[in-house]
């Protein structure tokens, strides 16, 4: 059953951290901990936090919180938007659990659409998913298990069939929906 868990804490599409009343991390998943490593928590979760355990231990969380809460932010460094959903538990220890959500820009494009327009591989849109979502090369080739050649590659040819001598406008491009 642990490896039924723990493989399926590391599959969640996203990060997830636990909190203690003393606001210490007392568990995070490894995209949680990835989120970590590149930004700070919002000063915003602490705060919802501490007001969150001070209404449970007056007895009036129900009143203080009575639906679903997210906090969105935008990072310096990341394309993408941020939801943090948060989750309260009051037994047996309150606690308070944290999902972080990325919402990737790539959702926001057809790239089935772009893939067939330039035909691009599938192999080619996974790698043009991921720069638009802001990864750097080394990244993407971690993510898709091979090396940076490999990646500058498919990215030489995504320009190549695009017609565009430089990926960085292709994104320009597409995100601005000017192609």
């Amino acid at each position: 059953m642990d490896d039924f868990i723990d493989s399926t804490l590391k599959n969640i599409p996203s990060g997830v951290l636990v909190l203690n009343q003393d606001l210490e991390i007392k568990f995070c998943n490894q995209k949680a901990i990835d989120f970590l490593n590149r930004f700070e928590l919002p000063d915003e979760i602490t705060n919802v936090s501490t007001k969150i355990f001070q209404a449970i231990n007056k007895s009036n969380i129900r009143e203080e919180f009575p639906g679903e809460i997210y906090i969105t932010r935008k990072f310096d460094g990341s394309p993408s938007t941020w939801i943090f959903r948060m989750f309260i538990s009051e037994e047996p220890k309150p606690f308070v659990q944290v999902h972080i959500i990325e919402e990737p820009v790539s959702n926001k494009l057809d790239l089935n659409k772009i893939r067939q327009q330039f035909k691009l591989t599938r192999r080619e849109t996974d790698v043009l998913r991921r720069v638009l979502d802001g990864l750097e090369n080394i990244e993407i080739a971690e993510e898709l298990d091979t090396d940076t050649q490999t990646i500058q590659d498919y990215l030489n040819n995504i320009c190549r069939k695009t017609g565009f001598h430089d990926i960085s406008v292709l994104v320009h491009s597409l995100l601005n929906d000017s192609i």
